[in-house]
């Protein structure tokens, strides 16, 4: 493998805008899921400022090719397999329909590791929403390159009623711009990821996770973070498990069947 400390500390700044047709859109594919605060819903920044690239400078799975000159932002880690595998949130002050927001984002960090299914890097971005000059929203995103999953290997699948279904996944990878064929392209999913069925966005779980403790609290948290556990597929039930709330602190969990813990999440 190469050095990619190189990469540690780069950045880069785009500028998107929350308009009133994407809050539509959103509120709409989440109907009965989002805190009514008054304000805009919590979630909606990850819709921000998505990666678009041309046709052919993508990769087999969908997302943008990791080897390059174009892709100077991201280090070109050539392992197959890239996830989102969690983050945290810091809020400062909502965020505004209608204004340019900037999105700073720089990498604080890359990290080699061995874990069960082999060799593995950890790469951690640091983004931060602005607008007018001012700071509304601190995250930090780690994204997981693994080597391809082997068939048999993850939990069975288990659809029923309740789940999020293929409409809904195909709304949120549109409004997110997001490629990963395996939210949406089932056969490709099950033959190239072997995975039994697509695979619910970490980042819908954690907006569910997020809204349903707005909900509870009756204002937006001040920090959020979250991990994902396992993959939850197309039409599987979930049920969100709160595992303790005191002083203002708590701990839960996006649960799919069986009792199998997806996503985990802490607030305060």
């Amino acid at each position: 493998m190469t050095d990619f400390d190189q990469w540690i500390g780069r950045s880069r700044e785009v500028q998107s805008c929350i308009s009133p047709e994407l809050e539509h859109q959103f509120r709409v594919t989440l109907d009965g899921h989002l805190w009514d605060g008054g304000g805009l819903p919590l979630g909606l920044h990850w819709c921000l400022a998505p990666e678009i690239d041309p046709a052919d400078r993508l990769g087999a799975d969908g997302h943008a090719a990791r080897t390059g000159a174009h892709n100077s932002f991201m280090p070109p880690i050539p392992l197959p397999t890239r996830m989102w595998a969690g983050g945290s949130l810091r809020y400062l002050k909502p965020l505004e329909l209608g204004k340019a927001i900037t999105r700073r984002s720089e990498i604080r960090s890359i990290s080699r590791k061995q874990g069960s299914s082999g060799e593995l890097y950890l790469v951690e971005v640091k983004h931060d929403y602005s607008c007018e000059g001012q700071l509304h929203l601190e995250e930090t995103q780690t994204l997981v390159y693994k080597a391809a999953r082997k068939p048999g290997e993850g939990p069975d699948y288990a659809p029923g009623t309740g789940g999020v279904n293929s409409v809904t996944m195909f709304r949120y990878s549109a409004m997110t711009f997001n490629g990963h064929r395996i939210h949406y392209d089932a056969d490709y999913a099950r033959q190239e990821e072997h995975y039994p069925a697509c695979v619910v966005h970490g980042p819908l779980q954690a907006t569910l996770l997020l809204n349903h403790v707005a909900k509870q609290l009756g204002r937006m948290p001040t920090t959020f973070s979250y991990r994902g556990k396992a993959p939850l597929f197309t039409d599987e039930p979930w049920k969100i498990e709160e595992e303790k709330i005191e002083d203002g602190k708590g701990d839960l969990r996006f649960v799919g069947p069986q009792g199998r813990i997806t996503t985990s999440a802490h607030y305060t």
